[in-house]
C-alpha cells in the first residue's frame, strides 16, 4: 500500500470545482455562471459562429477568489465561453464554433445585460470549492506509461484491486486538475495544457451531446486554445 500511496502523490493536482445554483445572486462583477455571460470589453457582444448565427452564452468563470488557479490562468482575471447550438464534434481551434474570451486586469469590462433568446440553457450562478485531489482517469493518457505498467503489473500481483478505488476524478465544473474523460483520452497537441471541464448539467439544461463534458485546453507559449468534448 506504500507504493499505491507514493503513485497518488505524484499523480495528484488540485481543481477549483463549482456547484451549480441553490444560492442567491448579487450581479456583481465577480460572479461565475453558466448560461450566463454579463462581462464584456465596451465594444463586445455576444459573437455570431460561422453561419453568422448568435451563440449560447455558456460560462463566465471569475477567477478573483477561486481557491485554486492552474499556472496557465495566472494573471487572467476572466474567462467568458459561447458555444454554437451544434456543438463541435473534434478537437476544435477557438473560433470555429465555440469562443473563448480571456480577460486580464488590464481590460476594462462592463456589464452587459445581453442573452440570446434562442439558448435553452438556464443560468445559474455557480459556487467555488477547493479539490484537494484530483487524479487522470485510466486510459487518459495522463498516466505516465512506466507508472501504468507498474500499476498494472500490482493489480496482477494482487497487491492492489482496481486503480480507481484509490483515486477520483471530478466530474463536474472545474478549473484545473484532470480532464475527467469518459471515453479514453485526446492529445490536445504540443505545448496544450488542460485547464478547463465543463460538464452537462442538468439543473442548466446543459448537455453535451450524451450526457458529455467539454475540456479546453490552453498553450501556455503562444495563448492559443483548443476544444474537445467527448460523451456516452
Amino acid at each position: 500500500m506504500e507504493r499505491i500511496d507514493e503513485i497518488k502523490r505524484m499523480l495528484v493536482k488540485k481543481a477549483t470545482g463549482f456547484t451549480t445554483g441553490g444560492f442567491k445572486p448579487t450581479n456583481s462583477d465577480s460572479e461565475s455562471w453558466i448560461g450566463r455571460v454579463y462581462l464584456y470589453k465596451e465594444e463586445e457582444t455576444i459573437p455570431t459562429d460561422n453561419e453568422g448565427k448568435t451563440m449560447f452564452p455558456l460560462l463566465q468563470v471569475c477567477l478573483d477568489g477561486l481557491p485554486y488557479i492552474p499556472d496557465a490562468l495566472k494573471g487572467t482575471k476572466v474567462l467568458t465561453v459561447f458555444i454554437s447550438k451544434d456543438i463541435p464534434a473534434g478537437l476544435s481551434p477557438n473560433g470555429d464554433g465555440w469562443i473563448i474570451r480571456e480577460y486580464t486586469d488590464k481590460d476594462l469590462l462592463v456589464i452587459k445585460d445581453l442573452s440570446c433568446p434562442s439558448s435553452s440553457i438556464k443560468p445559474f450562478l455557480l459556487k467555488s470549492c477547493l479539490i484537494e485531489e484530483d487524479y487522470p482517469v485510466w486510459d487518459s493518457g495522463d498516466i505516465p506509461t512506466e507508472i501504468e505498467d507498474e500499476l498494472v503489473e500490482m493489480e496482477d500481483q494482487e497487491e492492489i484491486t482496481d486503480y480507481c478505488d484509490y483515486t477520483e476524478c471530478y466530474s463536474g465544473h472545474k478549473i484545473g486538475g484532470y480532464p475527467c474523460y469518459i471515453q479514453s483520452g485526446v492529445n490536445f497537441g504540443d505545448g496544450f495544457e488542460f485547464v478547463l471541464q465543463i460538464a452537462s448539467d442538468e439543473k442548466a439544461n446543459f448537455n453535451v451531446i450524451d450526457n458529455g463534458n467539454i475540456y479546453l485546453a490552453k498553450n501556455r507559449l503562444t495563448g492559443e486554445w483548443v476544444f474537445y468534448c467527448d460523451f456516452y
